[in-house]
């Protein structure tokens, strides 16, 4: 079974990238999964936190979770009346 060897975010293509000790490579495209699942500034807000501070817990949600519900949890999105 490979075995991740490191999980960063690249500035430079705006991927979060999973390296393999069997040499190959995971890159999730972060601009491509905002704008798939989230719907307001909040829910991008809280994937750019993950994205930046903790790149491993976001690529396990996008690969292995459901952003979706995990969005829904986290955010709050109140309209002002």
């Amino acid at each position: 079974m490979k075995r991740l060897i490191s999980c960063e975010y690249n500035f430079d293509n705006c991927c979060v990238e999973l390296k393999f000790t069997d040499g190959s490579m995971i890159a999730i495209d972060t601009i491509a999964v905002e704008n798939e699942i989230a719907d307001n500034m909040y829910q991008r807000s809280e994937l750019d936190y993950l994205i930046y501070n903790a790149p491993l817990e976001y690529a396990d949600l996008v690969l292995n979770g459901d952003p979706e519900a995990y969005l829904k949890a986290v955010t709050e999105y109140r309209t002002i009346e």
